[in-house]
């Protein structure tokens, strides 16, 4: 068996949030590769595991589709931000949610490092399907130095990023420290941040961003589950039905408490009809996220970005992209906006032209027919009280392969998995025009296949992930590839359960 299948209820539990299905040395957030070690626990014996299943029944008394919690804006908390990993089933990959607390430094949960998958993070949407945001990347990934399992405490790290998070006005989230002794006191109420599921079999896809309130209770309440609780490093938070509840993919979220970073969201018991269990952070676990982050200073002045950093368009069309900024230590000032190194005949429309230091603008380039073929190193200036500032965009102008040409191809063409196992197919589109958006569909599967990305820029790959049904037999899955021009490719793809 391909050693990149998983078991779909194991998987669930290991996307982001860990939930405890099997005793602590089997629910690692990076388990075996080997399906045959991960199998459903007897339910007997432990909670039911939840899987991705859209008709899975679930616990009685649980809504399918709520966790207790209602739409947020990153306009209101600022610091939140959305982890990603390559690979990841969910839209984009989204995996965990993380507390930005300095220019470049991000507090999340240690669990969320061992997930497979490159890392990367998005940050300023609401809704991560929306498009656009600012992409981050990863230089490092430190986790407490005491942590060894979730369950085990000390499930906090920090995440150095490759470059400035755009927090308006420096809106950092504040940590928790030793010094707070009285945060993680029952009969407090913290705030739940995160991007994570809304339903508990992700039918929606839902990637929007999430709060909800939950009462911190005595850790008497969250003992008997797993390696158990652990006063210590952990806080024991909601309800013993989990009507309100955090999900996969609100790892590493904050809890916050009198305005304070008290808590990343680390674990539950697997069904959800529990509470939620946070990594502390008021003790010697805060005083070390403290240290990571060191004295946070904001810059002298405002900064600017772009996302991405690059575009392609043919001649005679036009793109965009997203201009970031940060304000400096000053606050949001006024910043104009202009670009410079355009090829001839071509034009830049910024909307708006100026913006608050801490805001974005939208930035539109429109090319001529007759735009020579090749990249341009473009840069774009802000202007303000302060200074300047500029940030790089690389604009390559090149005619897209012809319409007819959209080809799409699946490796392996077949495969055999186990009832409720995963299979993982590599999806290859070459020859098309713009965007190219990927989707499947086969008679008697769970759910629709996901894509890692769903979408391509003309020409690539993507990670396609099957859901075997439970019940054996042959089952034709259809890859269908479709490019802004309107032109469409398929592929067939053929999954064995037995």
């Amino acid at each position: 068996m391909n050693p990149r299948q998983r078991f779909l209820g194991t998987l669930a539990a290991v996307l982001a949030l860990p939930l405890l299905t099997v005793p602590a040395a089997s629910a690692a957030a990076n388990p075996s590769p080997n399906p045959t070690t991960t199998p459903l626990t007897n339910p007997s014996a432990n909670p039911p595991a939840v899987a991705p299943l859209g008709g899975t029944e679930l616990p009685a008394g649980v809504s399918p589709s709520s966790v207790g919690g209602s739409p947020a804006s990153v306009k209101d908390y600022p610091f939140i931000i959305a982890g990603l990993r390559d690979g990841g089933p969910r839209p984009l990959g989204q995996t965990c949610t993380g507390s930005v607390v300095a220019p470049r430094k991000i507090v999340i949960a240690a669990h969320c490092k061992a997930a497979e998958g490159e890392k990367s993070f998005l940050y300023g949407l609401d809704d991560l399907n929306a498009g656009g945001g600012t992409q981050i990347g990863v230089v490092s990934y430190d986790t407490h130095p005491k942590y060894v399992n979730f369950d085990q405490g000390y499930d906090v790290a920090v995440v150095t990023t490759d470059r400035d998070i755009p927090v308006p006005g420096g809106k950092y989230a504040q940590v928790a420290t030793s010094a707070d002794t009285d945060l993680n006191k029952p009969g407090k109420t913290g705030l739940g941040l995160g991007y994570g599921k809304k339903d508990f079999n992700d039918s929606t896809r839902d990637v929007t961003l999430s709060k909800f309130s939950l009462p911190i209770v005595a850790g008497s309440n969250c003992s008997g589950v797993g390696a158990g609780f652990q006063d210590a490093t952990m806080i024991c938070s909601g309800y013993s039905d989990g009507h309100v509840s955090i999900l996969p993919g609100d790892s590493g979220g904050p809890l916050v408490v009198d305005g304070k970073v008290t808590g990343v969201a680390s674990w539950s018991r697997s069904d959800f009809k529990w509470y939620s269990v946070y990594g502390r952070l008021n003790n010697d676990m805060g005083d070390w996220v403290q240290q990571q982050i060191g004295t946070v200073t904001p810059p002298e002045t405002f900064s600017l970005g772009t996302s991405p950093s690059a575009v392609k368009v043919d001649p005679g069309k036009y793109v965009s992209a997203t201009v970031t900024s940060t304000a400096g230590k000053n606050g949001s000032e006024k910043v104009d906006l202009s670009v410079s190194g355009l090829p001839d005949g071509a034009k830049a429309t910024f909307q708006p032209q100026s913006i608050n230091s801490g805001d974005s603008a939208k930035v539109t380039i429109e090319t001529a027919a007759d735009t020579p073929q090749k990249d341009y190193p473009l840069t774009i200036t802000g202007t303000g009280p302060s200074g300047s500032a500029t940030a790089k965009l690389t604009l390559t102008v090149g005619a897209g392969q012809p319409t007819g040409d959209l080809k799409v191809s699946v490796s392996p063409g077949s495969g055999t998995v186990q009832p409720g196992f995963f299979a993982n197919v590599t999806v290859t589109v070459a020859g098309g025009t713009g965007t190219v958006t990927l989707s499947a569909a086969g008679p008697g599967l769970p759910f629709a296949p996901f894509f890692s990305p769903s979408t391509v820029a003309g020409a690539g790959t993507s990670q396609m992930q099957v859901a075997a049904p439970f019940q054996k037999g042959t089952y034709p899955v259809t890859v269908t590839a479709k490019d802004t021009s309107g032109k469409t490719a398929t592929a067939k793809y053929t999954l064995t359960v037995q």
